[in-house]
């Protein structure tokens, strides 16, 4: 947690859409912004913006290219905030304009005047056995030996990956979902707010020592959140609108 940023009034967050060329809802609302529709202060990616995107085998981004470019041009007269998540990481390379934020650097301290607010993709303090998987699949060289398998096997590895992660459903409710957060989070943290995604559940639970929110998927209802201090609440939950049309939760 040694990185800070400002998180500004007026910044747009976006989580979990997890973009494929079958979900082109994402690219069309970045477009609207690259060409001025939506005016955000700043950018924060919050983590799985990609269904798979690894900085490591190549043609995970040569399938999410045009995504990819629009984020890029952005980014070059726009502050990007990406926090990698558990379906996007060593994006360095990709996002050279962008703000990285890597697992080990999440939950990110942010400032806004007088409001310390923390913000994570969720998935930085899973059990021991979570944690050696998600250094297994950043690890570089696990990537490029599967890579190299990968391709002697005709794709075999990515294209199990896709057909696996198409039938995924993003927008599951979570029993309990309210005590899981109190027992993981509960005194761990002093702070105004602390946000995060990963878990798709839309929801802001009152801790002891702060604000619990847990953003929507943008892959479920095209739900994104702008930063307004000046209101009662920290975030003010918009839809994208698809067409003239506003998709049903």
């Amino acid at each position: 947690m040694s990185h800070k940023i400002e998180l500004k009034e007026g910044a747009y967050l976006i989580s979990d859409a997890h973009y494929s060329p079958d979900r082109p809802e994402l690219l069309n609302f970045l477009k609207d912004i690259k060409n001025k529709k939506f005016l955000p202060t700043q950018i924060i990616f919050m983590g799985d913006i990609f269904d798979a995107l690894f900085g490591s085998i190549k043609r995970t981004y040569i399938q999410n290219q045009e995504l990819i470019d629009v984020i890029n041009e952005i980014s070059q007269y726009l502050e990007v905030i990406y926090l990698e998540g558990n379906h996007d990481f060593n994006l360095k390379s990709i996002f050279p304009n962008a703000k990285i934020i890597t697992i080990s650097n999440q939950p990110i301290a942010c400032q806004n005047k007088d409001k310390k607010i923390y913000l994570a993709h969720g998935d930085y303090d899973g059990t021991v056995g979570y944690k050696i998987y998600t250094s297994l699949i950043r690890n570089r060289v696990m990537l490029f030996i599967l890579s190299i398998l990968n391709a002697i096997f005709g794709n075999f590895i990515l294209n199990y990956t896709d057909k696996h992660l198409s039938k995924k459903d993003d927008c599951i409710k979570i029993d309990k979902f309210d005590t899981i957060i109190k027992n993981r989070l509960e005194n761990r943290y002093v702070c105004e707010y602390f946000i995060e995604g990963h878990f798709h559940q839309n929801i802001a639970i009152k801790l002891n020592n702060f604000n619990y929110i847990n953003l929507a998927a943008f892959a479920c209802n095209q739900r994104y959140f702008i930063v307004e201090f000046a209101k009662e609440e920290l975030l003010v939950s918009k839809k994208y609108l698809i067409q003239g049309k506003i998709k049903n939760d």
